[in-house]
């Protein structure tokens, strides 16, 4: 992890979670506003995690290359989360839940949220400040098959009863692709994100763009 001594190198057990191991005690390290010591503990996309010795923040995501990176966060943004909206039902007492992708359970929900809809939780209290609709028109990344790490803004959706939905995307550089519902993060109204983007906007680049990328970076540094 960037900025860090204490955590010297990640690895990818089962079920694509991240483990920190360590070569020396680890202090410190809060994930999701948790204090956590010792190696051996999970981390799962858009998880948080701070160090009170450097002061910094980071989040967990993916690149369009399909693995997991460390993004680091403003104070500002590391004070809230975002979630998709797994689930829905009524409890005991005809109490409404809602259940988020990281195992959240809320009561008494807006009534507005929908499944697939993204809210916006408080780390310190744990309440919802605010949500996303599923909506044509608004910024997703892809969390999973083939465009897993990839950014852009719905453009289609493409109902299959029986079957599973599939829906178009398209990047800020104009290419389409699609994707599974169940693949689709919502992470901003319209063009505007609610999270900072890594460097390049996770746009996915050819073979050739990727090349001719580090023959300029290389005549420059050069």
């Amino acid at each position: 992890m960037p900025g860090t001594q204490q955590v010297e190198f990640w690895t990818l057990p089962l079920q694509g979670h991240v483990q920190i191991e360590k070569q020396s005690e680890i202090h410190a390290i809060h994930v999701c506003i948790k204090k956590k010591r010792g190696g051996g503990f999970f981390l799962g996309y858009r998880k948080k995690v701070s160090s009170d010795k450097t002061r910094e923040n980071f989040r967990l995501i993916y690149n369009t290359k399909g693995r997991f990176a460390v993004h680091r966060i403003t104070l500002e943004e590391a004070k809230y989360k975002l979630c998709k909206v797994r689930k829905i039902f009524v409890g005991t007492k005809g109490i409404p839940h809602l259940v988020t992708h990281d195992a959240r359970t809320i009561r008494y929900p807006d009534p507005l949220i929908k499944v697939n809809d993204t809210i916006q939780i408080d780390l310190e209290t744990g309440k919802i400040t605010d949500f996303i609709k599923f909506d044509t028109g608004n910024l997703c990344m892809v969390t999973g098959g083939a465009n897993l790490g990839r950014i852009g803004v719905i453009t289609n959706r493409e109902r299959h009863p029986g079957s599973f939905d599939v829906v178009h995307v398209k990047d800020a550089n104009g290419n389409n692709f699609a994707t599974r519902l169940s693949n689709i993060f919502v992470i901003g109204k319209g063009n505007k994100p609610w999270i900072s983007l890594p460097r390049g906007k996770s746009i996915r680049l050819t073979t050739a763009e990727e090349r001719d990328k580090r023959l300029v970076a290389k005549q420059s540094s050069g």
